[in-house]
């Protein structure tokens, strides 16, 4: 198989790059984040592009950064939490082995405050963020390989139960 190794899908604040960077040294291999790479290619923050472009422009640019990702890396990857919307994108992770980690508002609040520095949360984000996921868990799990959930675990037990999800050893 080419391509990443793990694909890390899921809400924002939920631990993907936390996590990605644990899996990525337990297995020896790189970790990607298309976050990282759309905030570097755009030169500002994720934030900034929702507040000047709309979501629209912003999802189009995520759009190429995950295909190109899927592509090119072949370690550990970690996409945006609403990279998933896309219909493409999700057909292209077929075949991959994408983890959803999982989490329920409780522990969103905990691990996020819901902060105004989300833009999909910036106004009711208790209220947005299950809106936001009723609208997008099923589009998780369509593409998952595997279902993780995060909530009460540390980031090393989150780790863990993802390689064992998946039966990987590490490197």
């Amino acid at each position: 198989m080419t391509g990443p190794s793990i694909v890390l899908v899921g809400p924002m604040g939920v631990g993907k790059s936390t996590v990605g960077l644990l899996l990525a040294e337990r297995l020896g291999v790189a970790y990607r984040d298309t976050d990282d790479d759309i905030v570097a290619a755009e030169g500002r923050t994720i934030a900034e592009i929702f507040v000047d472009e709309g979501e629209p422009v912003f999802r189009a640019v995520e759009k190429r950064a995950v295909r190109t990702a899927l592509a090119e890396h072949e370690g550990v990857l970690a996409l945006g939490g609403g990279a998933i919307l896309d219909e493409d994108t999700r057909g292209l992770l077929a075949g991959h082995r994408v983890v959803y980690l999982s989490m329920d508002v409780e522990e969103a609040v905990k691990r996020t405050g819901l902060n105004a520095a989300r833009p999909l949360l910036a106004v009711n984000p208790r209220k947005q963020w299950r809106e936001l996921m009723e609208a997008r868990r099923h589009l998780y799990e369509e593409v998952a390989t595997a279902v993780v959930p995060t909530d009460g675990r540390t980031p090393e037990e989150v780790t863990q139960a993802t390689l064992d999800a998946l039966e990987l050893k590490e490197a």
